[in-house]
């Protein structure tokens, strides 16, 4: 069976031609009215957001009555409902979205997967402060700050660069992110320009109701609470503090309460041995906590990670979970998901090829959004999103190491598009076997973080898949190497 996306070919039809590059070089032109771009006014009105005193020119009316006919025959042809449509891009950072995917259609046109002029988000490790001590972490958070962090003075002109290169959303991380004072004025200042801000959290800053309210008014949208273990005992220990898992669950039933309508939140859990038969159980502690989506972390031995590479998951055990996850997301009234990029290909083999779940993507449960595994493209290190450390220094992911660029003297444009590092993860084609060689490197291509961990190259395959599996010697043999 081809993994050939019907959106794909549609997407070539409208927009290979040089007539459909001609239209889309019209829309990014800087819109005469005010806006950033023509798209961005046009997708205003369509959306029917009142476009404030800002006059509407005869030559926007065009570039609007023009785009809604091409938008009105592309919804048709991939059977979604305009309603879906409208819905979707009344939120202004899903009009970003769309944006940087037309952008990127125009300078790279349509690729497998498909390389975009930007990133779809930064994940931004804000502080390397912590008040846990998580046997897992990818940064080796603790209780000091690094001595070179940004000052709130360079976190905002970093937030400028974002801007101007239109991504949608910052996912701020870290350490924890929640206990620096720069956290509320950051959310703020990229809620104001129409980012989606995101968290990720322990949750316990959250169990502070007054923070919580504070947090959701300066503009925060998604709300991410890693948990560990359906049971206080084992979370507390492996996350370093006694009462934590309690503090944890507060914030989750604080976050859902505070921000029905306007918060989305999920409950994060990293698959090690010591949780693998919990998957189920999770998920159903996350219907009854009324959270948006359940998502299973893939375990990369980085950070003080390296220290736990006892923790990690055989192949069979992560394909079966993988599978388990799978059945949770069709049974599930919210959204499970994983980061392992696999679970693409086994959610493509379970379903005999009607459904696939996406990397870092949740499709919803719509017939419409299916197909879009090509397009989007496995793991996102490098390809849909980079990492921002406390101090400025940018790598291709939180759990890849590997220094592309340093904010304080690189403009993160230029990271993106010169970036050797960069611009091989963005080539699906130079993974090394058996990646490099499976069918399902294009919507799948293994998680690059894992492979550099353990062989110290970022194209080599993943050993937690069954095809790139090693032994306990080979891989006892290759820890040492781990950078």
């Amino acid at each position: 069976m081809s993994l050939e996306a019907g959106s794909i070919r549609i997407a070539r039809m409208l927009f290979g031609s040089r007539l459909g590059r001609a239209i889309l070089g019209r829309l990014l032109e800087k819109d005469p009215s005010g806006f950033r771009t023509r798209l961005e006014h046009v997708l205003s009105m369509l959306a029917e957001e009142d476009a404030g005193e800002k006059p509407i020119r005869m030559s926007c009316m065009f570039d609007y009555y023009f785009f809604k006919l091409l938008i009105e025959v592309a919804i048709k042809l991939m059977h979604m409902s305009e309603e879906e449509f409208k819905n979707g891009i009344s939120d202004p950072a899903v009009r970003r979205g769309v944006e940087l995917v037309f952008r990127s259609l125009l300078q790279y046109g349509v690729t497998v997967p498909q390389k975009l002029a930007a990133p779809f988000l930064v994940v931004w490790n804000f502080t390397n402060l912590c008040n846990l001590r998580c046997k897992h972490c990818y940064q080796n958070a603790g209780e000091a700050q690094l001595s070179r962090e940004l000052t709130l003075e360079e976190k905002l002109r970093v937030i400028d660069q974002i801007d101007e290169m239109g991504m949608p959303l910052i996912a701020l991380s870290g350490g924890e992110p929640t206990i620096h004072p720069d956290f509320i004025p950051v959310v703020r200042e990229g809620a104001r320009r129409g980012i989606y801000m995101a968290v990720a959290t322990n949750g316990i800053r959250f169990a502070d109701e007054e923070f919580a309210k504070k947090a959701i008014e300066a503009g925060l949208r998604y709300v991410e609470i890693s948990l560990d273990s359906t049971n206080p005992e084992k979370h507390d220990e492996f996350r370093g503090v006694k009462g934590a898992w309690r503090k944890t669950i507060e914030g989750i039933k604080n976050v859902v309460r505070l921000g029905e309508g306007r918060v989305s939140t999920g409950i994060a859990m990293t698959l090690t041995k010591l949780n693998l038969d919990e998957i189920e159980s999770m998920v159903r502690l996350g219907e009854e906590l009324g959270v948006t989506r359940v998502i299973f972390f893939n375990f990369v031995p980085t950070g003080r990670g390296r220290e736990a590479l006892e923790l990690d998951l055989s192949p069979e055990e992560r394909e079966e979970a993988l599978k388990r996850i799978y059945r949770e997301a069709t049974r599930s009234n919210i959204q499970v998901v994983s980061t392992a990029p696999q679970l693409a290909r086994v959610s493509w083999q379970m379903s005999g090829g009607s459904d696939v779940l996406p990397t870092h993507f949740t499709v919803p449960k719509s017939k419409t959004l299916k197909a879009v595994a090509e397009f989007i493209g496995g793991c996102g290190a490098g390809r849909i999103y980079m990492a921002i450390q406390p101090d400025g220094i940018v790598t291709p992911c939180v759990f890849l190491p590997i220094p592309v660029g340093d904010l304080r003297k690189d403009k993160l444009r230029d990271i993106w598009e010169k970036s050797k590092v960069i611009n091989d993860l963005k080539d699906k084609d130079l993974l090394k076997p058996p990646c490099g060689e499976c069918e399902y490197r294009y919507v799948c291509g293994g998680c690059r973080a894992r492979a550099y961990a353990y062989f110290g190259d970022y194209l080599a395959a993943d050993p937690g898949c069954l095809k790139g599996k090693l032994s306990k010697s080979e891989l006892a043999a290759q820890a040492p190497t781990i950078s």
